[in-house]
């Protein structure tokens, strides 16, 4: 396909569950698998590399601020040397179960408020990068922001990436809600077909944006979120193979 399409995922704890991984895993080609710090444990980690594995789906480090309770979605007052702490210890423990499966770490993506901050605060995007460089792998993120800023200055590849069932406000930011609202399965395919093909966005009040989108996000706990996976899928390999 023209672009990725990415999940997070491994997110449930616990006995508690969240989003339906194992449903929509067909559907993606790159996982974001929870590292502990938002979301997972160690038997929920396990089971989505494993799972990853069985699909041919590549496993990225989905890290984020220390904010179990509040699932990442809350902002944080931490240091760059922290933050870039906080982000190794992370991928660290995911990379442990990627070595059991004989699998390599694909690429970093910021969480919830760790990627809003990555994307307008200069010491936390150069956190990502420094934690990035270690590993030598992209870090995903939103073009024409920080994200992009930042990494390409450094030396990180950078994979900008568009969010088929999230809304954009008219600056073209990204609204990040602490529960993902339900959106139609072929409002999110069309909104991917527009990203990927013409490099545009509609945002909440109807503007029309330019967007760059090497890779595609869905959500495993937005509502039906298997059937908005597979719409997407669909819609990018009909795009592919017009």
């Amino acid at each position: 396909m023209r672009a990725d399409i990415n999940c997070d995922m491994g997110e449930s704890f616990g006995l508690y569950r969240m989003g339906n991984d194992a449903g929509i895993m067909p559907y993606i080609t790159q996982a974001n698998v929870a590292c502990g710090f938002h979301a997972s444990d160690p038997n929920h980690m396990r089971d989505t590399v494993a799972l990853a594995k069985q699909h041919g789906v590549k496993v990225g480090a989905h890290v984020s601020l220390p904010d179990l309770p509040g699932f990442g979605r809350r902002e944080m007052k931490i240091e760059r040397e922290e933050m870039a702490n906080i982000i190794l210890y992370q991928i660290g423990a995911l990379c442990a179960f990627l070595k059991q499966e004989d699998m390599a770490l694909s690429h970093i993506k910021p969480h919830g408020a760790l990627y809003g901050m990555a994307a307008r605060e200069k010491h936390i995007a150069e956190a990502v990068a420094d934690a990035a460089l270690v590993y030598g792998v992209p870090v995903t993120g939103i073009a024409g922001t920080l994200h992009e800023e930042i990494y390409v200055k450094r030396g990180v590849t950078f994979l900008p990436e568009f969010f088929a069932d999230l809304d954009y406000d008219d600056d073209g930011k990204l609204i990040i809600t602490r529960e993902h609202e339900a959106v139609a399965p072929a409002l999110a395919a069309d909104r991917a077909v527009a990203a990927v093909r013409d490099g545009k966005l509609t945002t909440v009040g109807g503007k029309t944006l330019p967007v760059k989108a090497q890779t595609v996000c869905v959500h495993s706990d937005t509502p039906d979120s298997v059937a908005i996976g597979k719409a997407v899928f669909d819609a990018l390999n009909r795009l592919e193979a017009a």
